[in-house]
């Protein structure tokens, strides 16, 4: 009895010990839009058509559990509000950055009291700098669209390192000025090269995408684009934690966005989304090796900020062929802008020369069995959206998708085996992963606001 007793006594102390493990090094990843049915159906193709024994990265992590999203004003959040929550810890109205529901009272991220304890700290996106998720880290703005306003707060942060794919408020001239020597007087040196980071010999770095070498003024691009020199999510990752670990090596944080995948999900396009969820391991990959190194000091967290159109796997047909993935070869966003280039410029384009175009890009008639009585629905539509010019676009969140676009996509998904139940933000729960120092205390199911409360307790 006496020696069963120690043995709980010793399992109590180490338990103990783990729950108030110090953190010095925090890996925030936030995948934008990615719900749980999106890792799911990422994960089957990770087995299934990649081989791979081993589970996602994230998905090996020893704590895996899930967190509700609703805002302040809705069952369904939007990416402000959401944003908001997971620095905050505090539920904010849609559209709302890093301000309480009054819309009038400050809201402090985690990233602001950990730089202000004397932590280095960087906030990164695959997407605009300026967008929301990244906003909410350091602006205090009452409408999500106000990029201009949104830049003087990212000036004013003083944060180690910013990083994304373009700044939204520096369309107008006058506006572009203000914010680049708001930037420059806050010490910000500017480039578009991640290997540059460390040689700029600057405190304060602001990492941007190539503009000729990026998806669109939004956003880095999608993997399954294949843009040529495009800044992936991993080198961005990877130049900020070299950062980092110059600038401030004893203790840090970093969050790091990947909005490409919400982008994809507005647009129902299950291939780029899938594809862009396994970039996303390789940013996670760079926190884990890191993490391997420091194993007792770094945390690692990973969640969502919203579900996007509720991705699955399963059909009306019941047939799923997940093979059929890598027969895409251009995104729903850029075959949708090619159809609409063809319209504008009033360029023609036969049936025939069209279906060499799907041949080759998503693999109709040749690994994707499009059927004969498909085939005549495709082109009937194309007589009338390509050849007639009388296609009523798809309004969603980021793009406005040609009817011809839509309908390639829908089948190509039915033959795929996979589907969403919107073209919007769900308010289904986001998966939350977790490893390292104090990772037992994210395994409960866990309301969104609650993460970065816990994430701070683990620093002091």
């Amino acid at each position: 009895m006496k020696i069963r007793y120690i043995i709980l006594s010793v399992i109590t102390l180490i338990a103990s010990l783990s729950v108030s493990a110090k953190v010095r090094y925090v890996f925030y990843f936030i995948g934008d839009g990615m719900g749980m049915g999106h890792v799911n159906t990422t994960q089957y193709y990770n087995r299934m058509v990649l081989g791979n024994d081993t589970p996602l990265l994230m998905m090996q992590f020893p704590v895996a559990s899930q967190a509700q999203t609703y805002s302040a004003s809705a069952p369904i959040t939007d990416s402000a509000a959401a944003g908001t929550a997971l620095p905050t810890g505090s539920k904010t109205r849609n559209y709302t950055i890093g301000l309480a529901p009054d819309t009038i009272t400050p809201l402090i991220s985690i990233a602001r009291k950990l730089k202000d304890d004397g932590w280095g700290v960087a906030v990164l996106s695959s997407c605009a700098a300026d967008d929301a998720t990244p906003a909410a880290f350091y602006a205090h703005q009452v409408d999500r669209n106000m990029f201009y306003e949104i830049n003087l707060d990212a000036a004013a942060s003083g944060y180690d390192f910013l990083g994304g794919a373009s700044l939204r408020g520096v369309r107008k001239p006058e506006q572009a000025k203000e914010v680049y020597s708001a930037l420059k007087k806050a010490g910000y040196a500017i480039t578009h090269n991640p290997d540059s980071v460390t040689l700029l010999g600057s405190d304060r770095v602001m990492l941007l995408a190539d503009p000729d070498k990026r998806g669109n003024d939004n956003s880095i691009g999608y993997t399954v684009d294949s843009l040529q020199g495009a800044m992936t999510v991993a080198q961005m990752t990877q130049a900020a934690l070299n950062h980092l670990m110059k600038q401030s090596p004893d203790q840090f944080f970093m969050m790091v966005e990947d909005g490409e995948i919400d982008h994809a999900s507005h647009a129902n396009d299950a291939g780029a989304a899938i594809k862009d969820i396994l970039s996303f391991q390789d940013a996670i990959k760079v926190a884990y090796d890191f993490y391997k190194q420091h194993p007792d000091e770094t945390l690692i967290i990973v969640t969502a900020d919203h579900d996007t159109g509720g991705m699955a796997i399963g059909s009306r047909t019941n047939r799923v062929n997940l093979n059929l993935i890598d027969s895409q070869r251009i995104s729903k966003d850029k075959f949708s802008d090619y159809c609409r280039s063809l319209i504008r410029n009033n360029e023609s384009m036969s049936w025939d020369e069209m279906k060499k175009f799907l041949s080759y890009k998503l693999g109709f008639w040749t690994t994707v069995p499009i059927t004969e009585n498909e085939t005549k629905d495709l082109q009937v539509l194309f007589d009338k959206a390509i050849v007639a010019r009388e296609s009523q676009d798809q309004r969603t969140l980021y793009n406005n998708f040609n009817q011809f676009a839509v309908k390639v996509f829908d089948l190509f998904n039915s033959h795929v085996g996979t589907s969403f139940i919107s073209g919007n933000h769900t308010a289904n729960p986001v998966p939350v992963f977790a490893i390292g120092a104090g990772a037992d205390n994210f395994k409960k199911a866990l309301n969104n606001i609650e993460i970065p409360l816990l994430i701070y307790d683990l620093t002091r």
